[in-house]
């Protein structure tokens, strides 16, 4: 399950709907129950969440659970929130444990039981300790295209390398069409084609620039970043998006993509969830593409939920956390409505009893070859995750470069916020 950040809303209205937004598991809460903060999107339902926590509980007998629901989908925010004011919860789903790992507030899992589950067993730890399970993947971005609008552009396959994407770009908006969609309204959808060139041109070439950052020996205002970047301004000033790209929600972006009113959509495989049933063979995924055709993919390996280290029950809460991140239904809806890719040991999409489209297994490939796999910029939750605040920056610098040319400075603007959040 992999986060999706939006704005936070306000510290007040936030703890003021805590007790408003709070509920029984499965009907079970009250004293000396662990208290277990949520999220809720159009599908993953009070329902789902309800479901969940019945069936982990069969699992962890005599485990009570007090579900609480942040009011927005910014865990992070909320948790931090419920934190200052002496309520963090006892176990907290899909949150970046690196937020809470330094203020000694998350407890590890045991490393035994993460080898024995998972494919990736060390693929979102810090400093080799686990602090979600790593129980599903994705994709940050892919290029989902439409068929049908490649064929009108007279573009017979998708793209392989850089010159190629361009060309096609060219063509779809000399046929009228509009090359690529962008949801720039959302600062992290902004972001997306800068995660996509940036994992693949930089980190593509060296895994590990993020720690050689952390070490201060690369920067992003370095000439090779720069040169990367400026690929996005030539999107833009080419005319590839929309122009009013930067009013345009994320959730409408989904809508004019999949309604036929753009040819591609760099987006993380989430999106797969949102593939409409009746045209899934109309659309198709390609890796975000660099100068020379290598693959690279911008990977993120994500989790269920983290567990307090200060909770009074840690058995329990363990028990209960172990039991939730190994249901097999749990991840079955991540897998149909969320796009998550799922990681379990001795498992295929057929032992989860899904349905999924053929665009969902083409892109799932990616995850099943050998391949470059890259943390995704902006979006890992292991050591390469960005230090607290530059997320935020990142989608700054996204939206701001939609409108200036100026590449190096806002690049230099990322490098003096690292330094801030890293003294």
């Amino acid at each position: 399950m992999i986060r999706k950040p939006l704005l936070a809303a306000g510290v007040a209205g936030l703890l003021a709907l805590t007790a408003a937004c709070s509920g029984g598991g499965s009907g079970e809460g009250g004293a000396g129950a662990l208290t277990y903060l949520t999220f809720e999107t159009p599908s993953l339902t009070s329902t789902f969440w309800n479901d969940s926590i019945a069936a982990a509980q069969k699992e962890a007998a005599g485990v009570k659970i007090n579900r609480i629901t942040a009011p927005s989908t910014d865990r992070d925010a909320y948790a931090k929130q419920l934190q200052s004011s002496g309520q963090f919860p006892d176990l907290l789903q899909s949150i970046t444990p690196s937020n809470f790992v330094g203020a000694g507030l998350l407890k590890p899992y045991d490393k035994t039981w993460v080898e024995a589950n998972f494919l990736l067993p060390q693929g979102n730890a810090l400093k080799g300790e686990v602090y979600i399970p790593p129980t599903n993947s994705q994709i940050v971005p892919q290029v989902y295209y439409n068929k049908e609008l490649f064929a009108k552009a007279g573009i017979a396959q998708p793209p392989k390398n850089w010159a190629e994407f361009l060309d096609a770009c060219a063509k779809l908006k000399a046929a009228g069409v509009n090359p690529i969609e962008l949801g720039g309204a959302d600062p992290f959808a902004a972001g997306m084609p800068l995660v996509g060139i940036i994992s693949a041109d930089i980190l593509g070439k060296n895994p590990k620039w993020l720690q050689d950052r952390y070490a201060d020996k690369v920067k992003f205002a370095d000439a090779n970043v720069v040169t990367a970047v400026g690929k996005y301004r030539t999107l833009v000033s080419n005319g590839y998006f929309d122009k009013g790209a930067l009013g345009v929600k994320y959730a409408d972006s989904i809508t004019r993509f999949t309604g036929g009113k753009s040819a591609m959509y760099p987006m993380g495989s989430w999106f797969l969830g949102a593939v409409p049933k009746d045209k899934a063979d109309s659309f198709g995924s390609f890796p975000w593409p660099t100068d020379d055709g290598s693959v690279v993919v911008p990977f993120v390996v994500g989790g269920s939920m983290a567990i307090s280290a200060k909770t009074k029950d840690p058995a329990g809460a363990t028990k209960f956390a172990q039991a939730w991140s190994l249901n097999p239904a749990n991840l079955k809806l991540l897998i149909e409505t969320d796009g998550a890719f799922p990681m379990l040991k001795e498992k295929t999409l057929d032992d989860y009893g899904v349905t999924v489209t053929q665009v969902f297994k083409d892109s799932y490939a990616y995850v099943t070859e050998q391949n470059n796999k890259v943390s995704a910029i902006g979006w890992a939750t292991n050591d390469d995750s960005l230090p607290p605040g530059l997320n935020d920056q990142f989608y700054a610098a996204s939206q701001a470069l939609f409108t200036s040319d100026d590449v190096a400075g806002e690049l230099a603007k990322l490098d003096g916020a690292w330094k801030t959040a890293t003294q």
